[in-house]
């Protein structure tokens, strides 16, 4: 019993002696976790210049960014569709904010080539696996910067047309003249042939016109460069200009050629018919047409 007395005050030391050894690691491995040692180091080493001088950096990164920021917003807005713009303006924000935070770390010491080995080998992988989805991406931001659509044109990629409905970052949607929305992938306009018939606040109108051998070609053309003063919707600049194009089996072939406003195409399509074939019945003009002519003969036979 005494000697169990007399140890005690050991094992008590002992036992003293461990928490304080567990205690000092884990404040070790803190400090370690946390970086404690490197951002004592920097604000008592630094001087209070470079201290300064790094606010001062970091502030006018941010005011550059806020004025970038605020001019593309403003573009954004007025020349692309609503959430196009908002995912333009998140990115923007996104990319600043990450240069940022590596900046700062970067000022406290830490090691940024293991953060970018690792998000050089995550974004290889991933353009990999995304590269058509990338790529697209990256057709779109020449898409918008080109201008050669824009959200109302009426265009045609391959074999597909419509009127523009969205221009997003994978794809331009746009919808059929039969009402059908059609998705086209952005690196298909880059890639191919884009007709945009609604750049131009003008276009050319031609129409076909067969007229017969037998006709005086001199007063055929005279009477049909009376066509567009009956229409409306011509315009007479640029000039409409009508010309002979060709020898068709069942006729010559004429072009009439008119200019009108791209929003009167229909109108004028109606307009130009109608003034032909009032016209050239009027002249006593023949337009041929293949027709079947039967004749039947009498051998004298009774029914």
């Amino acid at each position: 019993m005494n000697e169990t007395i007399e140890a005690a005050p050991e094992v008590v030391q002992t036992t003293v002696e461990a928490v304080a050894t567990v205690t000092e690691n884990v404040a070790q491995e803190t400090k370690s976790m946390l970086h404690i040692d490197e951002i004592t180091s920097f604000f008592s080493q630094l001087n209070k210049v470079k201290i300064i001088t790094s606010i001062i950096t970091i502030l006018l990164f941010y005011i550059v960014y806020r004025i970038i920021k605020k001019i593309v917003k403003k573009q954004a807005f007025s020349k692309l569709q609503m959430h196009t713009a908002v995912l333009l303006n998140k990115v923007m924000t996104y990319v600043f904010w990450v240069l940022m935070i590596m900046y700062i770390m970067s000022l406290f010491g830490v090691k940024l080539s293991a953060i970018w080995g690792a998000a050089g080998v995550a974004g290889l992988a991933i353009g990999f696996a995304a590269q058509t989805s990338v790529s697209n991406i990256i057709s779109s931001v020449f898409v918008i910067s080109e201008k050669a659509l824009k959200i109302g044109d009426f265009i045609t990629v391959g074999d597909i047309s419509g009127t523009v409905d969205s221009i997003d970052l994978l794809s331009v949607k746009i919808h059929t003249l039969d009402n059908q929305m059609v998705r086209i992938p952005n690196s298909n306009i880059m890639n191919g042939t884009l007709t945009n018939f609604s750049h131009f606040p003008i276009r050319r109108a031609v129409f076909d016109i067969s007229i017969a051998y037998e006709s005086d070609l001199e007063k055929v053309l005279a009477a049909i460069n009376k066509v567009p003063e009956l229409c409306p919707t011509v315009l007479k600049d640029p000039e409409p200009k009508a010309y002979y194009d060709g020898l068709m089996e069942s006729g010559i072939l004429l072009k009439l050629c008119v200019w009108i406003n791209r929003t009167d195409l229909v109108q004028a399509k109606n307009e130009v018919y109608m003034a032909i074939m009032k016209v050239v019945r009027e002249e006593g003009i023949e337009i041929p047409y293949n027709h079947l002519e039967v004749n039947v003969h009498n051998n004298g036979w009774n029914s």
